[in-house]
């Protein structure tokens, strides 16, 4: 029976499609995860929408044990952790490994100051994970001030319209030549075709 049958699963969690996860992955194999019970979810930081994770917290079970390579990876920020944090180990009742952190593994210190010092690491933990996060941000933002003020341009690179553009939108409305070939002239698409047409005509 499945109640007699305590599992083990390993979660993994990537930022963006285009981030490596095969450590978190060769961490859960070493750990002993078998491959069908790692769920695994890529998504931008500004989308949260965890597919994978809400699979397995429908999987798991009372007495199931869970590994996850960082604290992190199991929220966004503080708030966030300690929550999943709380449903996992209390509402759930499974046993958490964090395999960066040895302190924050549930199946240690099953006593009230074993108990005490996992939630006192956890709150220490998430909150320099969010604090890292946010200071990771403000640099960021603040290289990218910086660059600005050097005249650095972000974006795509501005399309110059060409010196003779008067003349090949004439010979356009003319009919001395198609749309297509008025827009190969220019070496433009549609679009920016025409939003440099409005922009001429404006003038």
């Amino acid at each position: 029976m499945r109640e007699n049958m305590k599992k083990t699963y390993g979660y993994v969690r990537v930022s963006s499609a285009d981030q490596n996860e095969d450590r978190q992955m060769i961490v859960m194999r070493k750990v002993g995860v078998e491959g069908k019970n790692i769920y695994m979810d890529k998504q931008s930081g500004k989308d949260f929408n965890r597919p994978q994770y809400r699979k397995l917290q429908k999987k798991l079970r009372s007495g199931d044990l869970l590994y996850i390579l960082s604290i992190d990876r199991l929220g966004r920020n503080y708030e966030e952790i300690q929550q999943q944090w709380r449903i996992l180990t209390k509402e759930i009742g499974v046993d958490i490994c964090v395999v960066d952190m040895p302190l924050l593994d549930t199946r240690n210190g099953k006593d009230l100051m074993g108990t005490f010092i996992a939630d006192l690491v956890l709150q220490i933990l998430s909150f320099v994970a969010d604090n890292e996060r946010n200071n990771i941000r403000k640099r960021q933002e603040e290289g990218i001030a910086a660059a600005k003020a050097k005249g650095v341009r972000f974006g795509r690179p501005e399309i110059i319209v060409p010196e003779d553009f008067g003349e090949i939108v004439r010979r356009w409305e003319l009919g001395d030549m198609t749309f297509e070939e008025a827009r190969g002239e220019c070496e433009m698409s549609q679009a920016t075709f025409y939003r440099k047409l409005r922009k001429y005509r404006n003038k």
